[in-house]
């Protein structure tokens, strides 16, 4: 792997300085070590020569599934990015590859993307393709998969018509590396009944189903519903589909091409001018003439991951917050977050207090919301994060009982389960989470890896599972690969938002002796404090035989520039003016330095695959 193209004379800042060593460090570094072992436990466990899954089963039908396989690994490349083994990048473009040709098999995947599905799924597979690109995996293929993928979106590829570049809109909910898919047969959902039997009935005026949950499985059911998603769910845009942008915005981190980021913005800007069409509130659905409720009788709610069915409208506020942090991330200004706050305020403002809780609308239906839940912190977090914007700081700090997000969580589905702890540590409260929260991660991958020993090696003899799951899960629900406890105490911001968003940072970090991104051996970082001027940064040698260097980034991306650098010890100042910081280290020595930044003052774009 090459070095980077901005590594040229960087700046230089150096400590001898010998302190007694944080116990944060250690769990750090021993995190690293433990959790790349553990994926390489699970890749040897459960994937063939070919890459591909071991798994019992020589057919699977309907469009589900290979969202789930690309899950089971998707977050090897990050932990190599983060400074995990160097065998994790190439590894786990290898088991990409096999999940790739094996769902291609099944018939999920077609010319290496999903024929047709809806967003919420793609965003989640697409996650991996982001960690690979910003991991810097076989540059000129990333490159190719990136630049065929946005095609698919953009309206360049003929052969997959999903947008309509004079509407603005994307044709439909589910689409792919197919096209739209406006007509849904009994197949396609044949693995999918019984998990949106989970559900309340997307139809609330079939008879019966008011107030009910819709049992899928029930084939009288089934046979009511089936005509009613064609007719109603399947033609025309969601929000949901915003999340398209991250795959787009992939290609122009990755190539960087003008036209990608123009599509960005346009797409989004169509969504914007809707929701003021329709008085200050997103419609979750347009027909294909670009009409709001076209196919839903006029109404601007229940379309397909709407305001609605199936998870509630927090589905459709994280694809507004994902475009527009996109879009911020391009541009440099945050204004094209407004729908994701227009949005998130409208809500807040319907909601209502319990106890230490603020509860939100849940569910649109025609006499107004049927259900209220408790506010998730996540969303404003992530955008706060990524901003630095004083009103966006505010919205969090709106919640009710904040203390109790003091206390870490195991990490849960997406990793995003610790983003309200790491907001009161960064705001100067929970001085020991950055050890708890390294704690927490590591017993996940303790658990997950008691899972994996404990089970038969024959996936034929592997236990059944509920009518709710299904076996296409199994490797996900045993990856014991968790990145939040590392990604929250090293790059000093919350994981993505799991259904499709990129991974925003405030610093990343390069080996320059090794020639690849991530800490070197025996350096731990944890970042202390942020605000809209810069971090403090806390980076410790844990060898106590030799020197260690490391280069500071800023960013993820290359898209913030660091201005000057103060060793808080010392006193010393450097000015700056670049994007790289070299931090030279002696034997057991440490350095907490404040570290001035402008934000998104370049181009972003993926460090190894853009020069």
């Amino acid at each position: 792997m090459s070095p980077l193209p901005e590594m040229s004379n960087l700046p230089t800042i150096r400590s001898s300085r010998q302190a007694s060593l944080p116990a944060w460090a250690f769990w750090q570094r021993h995190l690293l070590a433990t959790v790349s072992e553990a994926a390489l436990f699970f890749a040897d466990r459960y994937t063939r020569a070919d890459g591909s899954l071991v798994w019992a089963r020589s057919e699977w039908k309907g469009m589900d599934g290979s969202d789930d396989a690309y899950e089971s690994v998707y977050n090897f490349p990050l932990l190599y990015f983060l400074g995990g083994d160097a065998e994790l990048l190439p590894l786990a473009q290898h088991i990409w590859d096999g999940i790739t040709r094996q769902f291609t098999a099944y018939g999920q995947v077609h010319r290496e993307f999903d024929a047709y599905y809806d967003w919420m799924h793609h965003g989640e597979s697409s996650l991996a393709l982001y960690y690979l690109g910003l991991a810097g995996a076989d540059s000129p293929k990333t490159q190719e998969r990136a630049r065929r993928f946005a095609d698919l979106y953009t309206g360049a590829d003929p052969s997959a018509p999903n947008y309509d570049p004079a509407r603005r809109l994307l044709r439909s909910p589910l689409t792919g590396s197919r096209g739209p898919r406006w007509e849904t047969s009994e197949e396609d959902w044949a693995e999918l009944r019984g998990i949106y039997s989970q559900y309340a009935a997307p139809f609330d005026d079939l008879p019966g189903l008011v107030d009910t949950i819709g049992d899928w499985t029930d084939p009288q059911f089934f046979a009511a519903v089936l005509p009613k998603f064609n007719e109603r769910l399947a033609k025309g845009d969601v929000p949901i589909n915003l999340l398209a942008t991250t795959l787009v915005t992939h290609a122009f981190l990755a190539t960087g091409e003008a036209n990608d980021k123009a599509w960005v913005l346009d797409y989004l800007a169509g969504w914007v001018e809707r929701t003021a069409q329709n008085g200050g509130i997103t419609p979750d659905n347009v027909g294909l003439s670009g009409k709001v409720g076209e196919t839903l009788q006029g109404r601007w709610w229940g379309g397909y991951y709407g305001w609605g069915w199936p998870h509630g409208g927090q589905t459709l506020l994280e694809a507004l917050a994902v475009a527009g942090m996109n879009a911020a991330l391009l541009t440099g200004d945050d204004s094209h977050l407004d729908l994701f706050r227009s949005q998130w305020d409208w809500v807040w403002s319907q909601g209502q207090a319990s106890d230490d809780e603020w509860l939100l609308p849940f569910w649109r239906e025609e006499d107004g919301w049927r259900s209220s839940r408790p506010a998730q912190s996540r969303l404003p977090i992530a955008v706060w994060s990524l901003t630095q914007n004083p009103d966006d700081r505010a919205r969090i700090e709106r919640f009710r009982g904040q203390a109790a997000w003091s206390s870490v969580k195991e990490t849960g589905w997406g990793d995003e389960a610790n983003a309200g702890a790491w907001y009161r540590f960064i705001s100067g409260h929970a001085p020991d989470f950055p050890e708890q929260v390294l704690q927490s991660t590591y017993l996940h991958t303790v658990r997950r890896l008691e899972m994996i020993r404990n089970e038969p090696l024959d996936p034929q003899e592997w236990p059944p599972v509920s009518r709710w799951e299904n076996d296409v899960h199994h490797w996900l629900n045993r990856n014991p690969v968790s990145c939040e406890g590392l990604v929250l105490t090293m790059l000093g911001a919350p994981m993505p938002i799991y259904h499709g968003g990129l991974l925003h940072a405030q610093v990343s970090y390069y080996d320059e002796e090794a020639e690849r991104p991530g800490l070197p051996a025996h350096v731990a970082a944890l970042v202390e404090e942020v605000d809209a001027r810069g971090i403090l940064l806390h980076l410790v040698n844990l060898d106590p035989m030799h020197s260690a260097a490391v280069v500071v980034r800023a960013g993820n991306f290359g898209e913030h520039l660091f201005t000057g650098v103060t060793d808080l010890a010392s006193g010393d100042k450097k000015e700056m003016n670049g994007s790289g910081l070299r931090v030279e280290l002696g034997p057991g020595a440490s350095l907490r330095a404040r570290i001035h930044m402008q934000r998104f003052a370049r181009q972003p774009h993926y460090p190894l695959l853009v020069s």
